[in-house]
């Protein structure tokens, strides 16, 4: 077999080649949006590049043919928080053999290991962990949601049988618009509405500048304490991400809560395009963008993706999220046209989101595992601690 790192335009198209070789006859496949891939990439686009560096390799068979891909990379914002310095890898492929898949994961390991790393977490973006991260061990039987990782069932013996260990696992929960919630939830919504200076609203897309703002202070503070290495969202970085929504958000969809107010909740989701991507085989150029609008005409995105859940601190048990939950729902339900939402992704160690979930009705629908691998066996593991 022969590994190479990707450094030209063919390597670099190889390298998004792969994917179509390993699942061309997966028909529950989706593919993501090669601009997508292509951003994570690109250190124009992509600030992790700002204190990261990443390297990429495509691996071919003995007579040429394109067999796998890894990509490694470290943040050095991030890799020196833990006990042994970390750095990651992601978008992996491979064909369903061991010595393959175990060749790419000793290269991820040697470069990483040359730049100082002494573990390594995969599979994981060089980026937000809203996209391709994670290795999906149930619900290979269905299509998966928008820029959520997919992959072959036989990739969990490789990271097994290679000394992988579950880091942590994530979540993603179905909900159905029939569904009924439980009474307490709308006695919770309507005691905060009752209690002075707080109200809900949902996103308007003339003032989106302003929500993105209100989301940014809202996730800076919520997620300050509760998550490990975390960064911190830049206004710029904020504005910059609605505005890159704004073709596939509806405004009803996006609501915040206030408090006096000051932004202090909000609730994400989305259209789950998917549905529509399904038809573009990855390509959004001048055509391609005349089938999604043709498509999101249509009417075939019928499922709503929950994204992200914020509660700043010191407003959580307030039930605010009973309040955006319920919010979302009187808006949307009266409409009779989403079938579903979908909500990603829960950590298993956030009980109280998993909690919610499973209090709302909401069924797990697909879960992922997030792994890591110490370099050094004699070292102790430790699973992701649990949000309190």
């Amino acid at each position: 077999m022969q590994i190479a790192e990707v450094t030209d335009k063919k390597t670099k198209e190889e390298f998004l080649r792969v994917p179509k070789i390993i699942y061309k006859d997966d028909k529950n496949w989706i593919p993501h949006l090669e601009t997508d891939i292509k951003a994570v990439f690109d250190p124009e686009k992509n600030q992790q590049f700002n204190n990261g560096t990443l390297k990429r390799w495509i691996l071919k068979d003995q007579n040429g043919r394109l067999v796998g891909r890894i990509a490694a990379f470290v943040n050095n914002d991030i890799a020196y928080s833990y006990k042994q310095p970390t750095g990651g890898f992601g978008f992996f492929e491979c064909i369903n053999d061991r010595d393959a898949a175990f060749l790419l994961f000793d290269t991820a390991k040697k470069w990483l290991s040359k730049v100082g790393m002494e573990a390594m977490d995969g599979p994981i973006n060089f980026g937000e962990k809203d996209r391709y991260w994670g290795l999906l061990v149930d619900g290979h039987n269905k299509e998966t949601p928008y820029l959520m990782s997919y992959n072959p069932p036989y990739y969990k013996s490789f990271f097994e049988e290679y000394g992988f260990k579950i880091y942590y696992e994530q979540y993603v929960y179905r909900i159905y618009a029939g569904t009924a919630l439980p009474p307490v939830m709308e006695r919770k919504f309507q005691r905060v509405n009752e209690n002075q200076g707080y109200h809900f609203e949902h996103l308007k897309l003339k003032h989106i500048d302003k929500y993105a703002k209100d989301f940014m202070t809202i996730y800076n503070k919520a997620w300050s304490n509760a998550h490990e290495n975390f960064q911190p969202m830049t206004e710029e970085n904020a504005i910059q991400t609605f505005r890159n929504m704004r073709h596939v958000v509806k405004e009803e969809l996006v609501f915040f809560a206030y408090h006096n107010n000051e932004p202090v909740a909000f609730f994400v989701s989305m259209l789950e395009i998917n549905q529509i991507l399904k038809h573009l085989n990855g390509q959004m150029d001048l055509w391609g963008k005349i089938r999604f609008l043709y498509y999101k005409w249509r009417g075939v995105c019928r499922d709503i993706y929950g994204i992200v859940f914020g509660v700043i601190p010191e407003y959580q048990n307030r039930g605010l999220e009973s309040g955006l939950i319920m919010s979302l729902r009187n808006k949307i339900i009266p409409k009779k046209y989403y079938k579903s939402m979908l909500i990603a992704w829960i950590g298993d160690f956030n009980p109280k989101m998993i909690k919610l979930m499973e209090h709302i009705g909401a069924k797990r629908e697909f879960t992922l595992i997030t792994c890591r691998k110490l370099f050094d066996d004699a070292k102790t593991f430790e699973r992701h601690p649990v949000i309190n």
